[in-house]
């Protein structure tokens, strides 16, 4: 398994639509291992595949303290979502910022498993949150688009500085 690189906001990826999952074979069995596994290093709970650079209509979970609670999502799709709140929210790929946004905290998502079976659960509290969070990722959208326009403006302006300063750490 590999650790892979998380893209940062403001990388224009995070902003492309992702396309379906059509080819389920061992090839993409171990990106899903290799997307857990970097989840579970940044650490996060969700990962979706275009935060790593993939385009494909994929994103990984696990919501559980001990790391016991694997979901894997191809082409996801929400069929019924209720109870909005306002919940703190993160991103791996807006790194030590979090700020209120609403999501539903209760749903029902349909999915295809790593074969390509095709099942229906029911998700509340973090997991609804999480699935929302992904998903919102494979249509192009990041958690920050619920923000002002002047709070995104001073999230692109650290996270820059921040890497001009990393950059030039290694340079040195």
């Amino acid at each position: 398994m590999a650790i892979l690189e998380i893209l940062h906001f403001p990388d224009p990826r995070l902003r492309e639509i992702t396309r379906p999952v059509t080819t389920f074979d061992d090839t993409l069995s171990a990106f899903i291992d290799d997307m857990f596994e970097t989840m579970y290093d940044a650490p996060g709970v969700g990962l979706a595949a275009t935060q790593v650079g993939d385009m494909r209509r994929l994103a990984v979970m696990d919501c559980s303290d001990d790391k016991s609670e694997r979901v894997v999502m191809c082409n996801p799709e929400i069929l019924w979502q209720e109870d909005p709140e306002t919940v703190d929210e993160g991103c791996l790929s807006v790194p030590e910022h979090y700020d209120r946004v609403t999501r539903y905290t209760r749903l029902r998502f349909a999915a295809q498993d790593r074969n390509g079976e095709r099942y229906e659960m029911d998700a509340h509290g973090l997991m609804a949150q999480c699935v929302q969070h992904e998903l919102a990722h494979l249509d192009g959208g990041l958690y920050i688009d619920q923000l002002s326009r002047l709070k995104r403006a001073r999230i692109r302006r650290k996270l820059a500085k921040a890497a001009r300063q990393s950059a030039s750490e290694t340079d040195g």
